[in-house]
């Protein structure tokens, strides 16, 4: 029991940095209705400019740690903010009317130009940030195992659980929201009533990113690093989550992938673990083709 317990604590923590992750690539989504994958890319993104700040207010600007990681949590979320709104501009806003494929092709385009910037950026090695709050708190004891969270883990789920929360009351309280919804209803309806689409859609997508950016952060501060590829592991999982129907609203998509968190940590804890991502995304298509089966079995009926 103990055993299951911390494999379950230990995807509540994976789980909210998806959760995040996806509830900002549902705001896109919702307006968009086009897969994005250079989302999971901004998320790698603005980790490592993260990380490559912090480590510069360290060598170089003679920071303390905590003001380091302030330092590189302001520029991840700057240099995220403007890699979002020159996506919007240039690429998601001129084909959003186009053919969904044409945005495919362009976000998996910008995914791999942001993945080489850091790439190139970090010399092509790994910089790793040091343990932070990493002493252990006990939850229970069964034996002689501990079931046990890092303060570190702990500090990430409160930081995902208020910025959900708030981005969620906000959606739902504000103008902002009410426009969101409009336009994700029907774009042309909401423009007639004095919408300004260009405007939200361009809100939208900087939000979207400064989320992905604050889970890149979160991520890159637990773990020490994100490579250069982790970003699109993440975005296709988020994705799933989005075509599996589960990104209708933000927050079911965050739910949705909460689940494939506590999924993924269960998998490490019971099955091979070098097999896990193949399981869970194996499992994520099975999901997908039974669930555009009986969509279309009620569609004949």
């Amino acid at each position: 029991m103990a055993y299951f317990l911390q494999q379950f604590l230990n995807g509540l923590h994976i789980g909210s940095i998806y959760a995040l992750l996806a509830f900002g690539y549902a705001l896109t989504y919702g307006i968009l209705r086009r897969a994005n994958l250079a989302h999971g890319a901004i998320f790698a993104f603005g980790g490592q400019v993260g990380i490559l700040a912090t480590v510069f207010a360290w060598n170089v600007l003679w920071l303390t740690l905590p003001a380091a990681l302030g330092f590189g949590m302001l520029l991840a979320f700057a240099y995220a903010g403007l890699a979002a709104h020159v996506v919007s501009r240039t690429v998601l806003e001129p084909l959003r009317a186009g053919n969904p494929n044409t945005i495919v092709a362009a976000t998996l385009a910008v995914a791999i130009v942001l993945m080489e910037l850091g790439r190139l950026a970090m010399d092509s090695r790994d910089l790793w940030l040091p343990p932070i709050l990493a002493s252990t708190v006990v939850f229970w004891t069964d034996g002689a195992f501990p079931v046990t969270l890092t303060l570190i883990q702990i500090v990430d789920m409160a930081i995902v659980a208020a910025a959900v929360a708030l981005a969620a009351a906000w959606l739902a309280l504000s103008r902002f929201g009410a426009s969101w919804r409009a336009i994700c209803d029907d774009p042309l309806a909401a423009s007639m009533c004095g919408i300004d689409s260009r405007r939200i859609f361009l809100a939208t997508v900087v939000v979207s990113g400064m989320l992905a950016a604050l889970a890149g952060v979160l991520a890159a501060i637990h773990f020490g690093n994100i490579s250069f590829d982790t970003g699109l592991v993440f975005g296709l999982k988020v994705l799933f989550v989005a075509a599996l129907g589960l990104g209708g609203s933000p927050l079911s998509a965050a739910l949705g992938a909460m689940g494939v968190g506590l999924a993924e940590s269960l998998w490490t804890g019971y099955f091979p673990g070098e097999w896990r991502d193949a399981g869970i995304f194996s499992a994520l298509v099975l999901l997908l083709v039974l669930r555009s089966t009986d969509l279309a079995r009620h569609q004949n009926v």
